[in-house]
């Protein structure tokens, strides 16, 4: 993709929307809403990196009810023309068709390789990706698997989403969160897996969420890890223009 002058593509990950409340969630809402309408300007493409909702479940007729600003923004976004692409997160892995059928919104469940003027992005959630965080990556296991979410659909939506609300806001092992403090780069396993993947092919920025940290650490001179942090406490992005990746804070 070339970006024409003037324009940027814009990231952005871990709304995690119904948590802790709903009531919370909607002013929340409604600042990423406000975002959204303004970098639509001049928005080439909007990326959001997964967790935009704390718990997201699709049975075959029926999603969770909420938040229908923030779809009925991206649904005007990308009937303008502006290309959004959304890469699931570990908090919303359960979703299937609805955001492309409905939407038109590409869906993606791996971390995938794209080029913006000749620069090349490797982007993803960042969840069970690099070494450790053992525990997390046996619990996604067994949430993706085809007969785990086959007899979760069972469940009526009354209690199945109340129920996986409810764990997904106490257990902190289904969510994988660490605590919200940098480790050092020997220690941020998401930094460890940046650099593996170097060794075989080079990347000019890789993309991340799910550590809710705004980071952009300088893997080598040629290669940078950014995380674009979250829209609970940091409320921060990240913004290409062409040339350069950078971190951006939204203006109070």
């Amino acid at each position: 993709m070339n970006i024409p002058k003037g324009k940027k593509i814009y990231f952005s990950s871990d709304n995690h929307l119904g948590a802790p409340t709903m009531e919370e969630s909607r002013k929340r809402e409604a600042v990423f809403v406000k975002w959204l309408n303004e970098i639509k300007e001049d928005a080439a493409a909007i990326f959001l990196l997964g967790d935009l909702f704390d718990f997201w479940f699709e049975y075959k007729h029926v999603v969770p009810k909420g938040f229908v600003r923030t779809l009925g923004k991206l649904a005007e976004i990308k009937d303008s023309g502006i290309p959004v692409y959304f890469f699931v997160g570990n908090h919303d892995l359960w979703m299937n068709d609805y955001f492309e059928t409905e939407l038109n919104i590409p869906v993606f469940h791996q971390p995938e390789e794209f080029q913006f003027n000749n620069k090349t992005f490797l982007i993803g959630h960042g969840d069970g990706l690099g070494p450790g965080d053992e525990g997390y990556k046996r619990m996604k296991k067994v949430f993706t698997n085809p007969l785990s979410k086959w007899l979760y659909r069972w469940l009526h939506p009354d209690l199945g989403v109340p129920l996986a609300q409810y764990f997904s806001v106490k257990n902190k092992m289904i969510s994988g969160d660490e605590d919200q403090k940098f480790l050092g780069e020997d220690k941020e396993w998401l930094i460890q897996y940046c650099k593996r993947k170097l060794e075989t092919k080079h990347y000019d920025y890789f993309l991340f969420g799910h550590r809710h940290l705004p980071l952009e650490i300088d893997l080598n001179d040629k290669s940078t890890y950014i995380n674009t942090g979250d829209w609970i406490s940091h409320y921060t992005y990240a913004e290409f223009d062409g040339e350069k990746l950078s971190l951006k804070k939204l203006e109070s």
